[in-house]
């Protein structure tokens, strides 16, 4: 299904969309955006730091879930996150026929030269909005390095990084550690 040409569209024409669409479309203030295909690298590092967070909260009432969940931001704003997690009581809404998160604990971004800007900008200010949302993670695909963005009880946003193979970021919101050795295993460096 192709999209008619002009700039806004409904709630309902996005959702028609997405429904009749193998593409993956972010709905953001009307607008209506086609997720792009991601890299090998970042496909391995979004599956093995699911992997690995999925292992650590598997007996603590958390849910990982990856790429194909969407995020409801508000009623105008819909994204695609690489991972989310759920910790407690998921809270879903089905609209237009599918399913949409509404509650993310944990959300998590791998970086992608042509969503870097975004991700760090935009996109996470929308996040922001988000009450349930306690952690933000930007993950470079291009070096070993994790970004963490943690809200404090003030509403601030403490920021920490961790660089280099021997690294770990501690994810404070969900009680577990991502190695970086885990999260790039697969992933070779240009020198």
């Amino acid at each position: 299904m192709s999209l008619p040409v002009r700039k806004t569209f409904t709630r309902r024409e996005y959702f028609a969309l997405e429904g009749a669409s193998d593409t993956r479309y972010e709905y953001l203030d009307g607008e209506i955006v086609a997720m792009s295909g991601a890299s090998l690298a970042h496909n391995r590092i979004v599956l093995d730091t699911a992997g690995s967070l999925n292992n650590q909260l598997r007996e603590r009432g958390c849910e990982v879930f990856v790429t194909d969940t969407r995020v409801k931001l508000d009623a105008r704003n819909y994204v695609y996150p690489d991972i989310a997690v759920v910790c407690g009581q998921l809270m879903a809404v089905v609209e237009g026929g599918l399913e949409t998160l509404l509650d993310p604990t944990l959300l998590i971004e791998v970086l992608s030269p042509s969503t870097e800007a975004y991700d760090r900008g935009e996109k996470f200010k929308r996040y922001q909005a988000l009450a349930s949302l306690r952690e933000y993670i930007l993950i470079a695909q291009d070096a070993p390095r994790i970004e963490v963005y943690t809200r404090q009880a003030d509403d601030a946003w403490r920021y920490a990084v961790a660089v280099g193979m021997e690294a770990a970021a501690a994810l404070s919101s969900v009680g577990v550690t991502l190695t970086l050795s885990e999260v790039y295993r697969r992933v070779t460096f240009e020198a």
